[in-house]
């Protein structure tokens, strides 16, 4: 069974920074993409950044230029930095890892996982 753990969020004011880290543990072969998403109340859920095992990253416009998403394979673990951070920020942050290989035997399964998210409030 695998499992994400995602910390960092909190409340911070306009302008502010914070780092979000998230662990994926369990039996983890390998993981294709890991990446996070957010949901604002009353707004789907979208895709914030991700980055894939050999390091090509995508960004919402919404976030480029300011967010950094980092990743450390060995520890299974990805990072995100937020910085110059605004109210419109404000949501649920999820951790997901796609393309999970946990069975050996088996190289076509291959799911995706969420975490549990952590919110993250920009406001003065």
């Amino acid at each position: 069974q695998v499992q994400l753990v995602e910390s960092g969020g909190g409340l911070v004011q306009p302008g502010g920074s914070l780092r979000l880290s998230c662990a994926a543990s369990g039996t983890i072969f390998s993981i294709n993409a890991m990446g996070w998403y957010r949901q604002a109340p009353g707004k789907q859920r979208e895709l914030v950044a991700a980055i894939t095992s050999g390091g090509s990253t995508n960004y919402a416009d919404s976030v480029k230029g300011r967010f950094t998403i980092s990743r450390d394979n060995a520890k299974n673990t990805v990072y995100l930095q937020m910085n110059s951070l605004k109210p419109e920020d404000t949501a649920v942050y999820y951790c997901n890892a796609a393309g999970v290989r946990t069975d050996w035997k088996r190289p076509n399964f291959v799911p995706n996982y969420w975490g549990q998210g952590t919110q993250v409030t920009v406001s003065s």
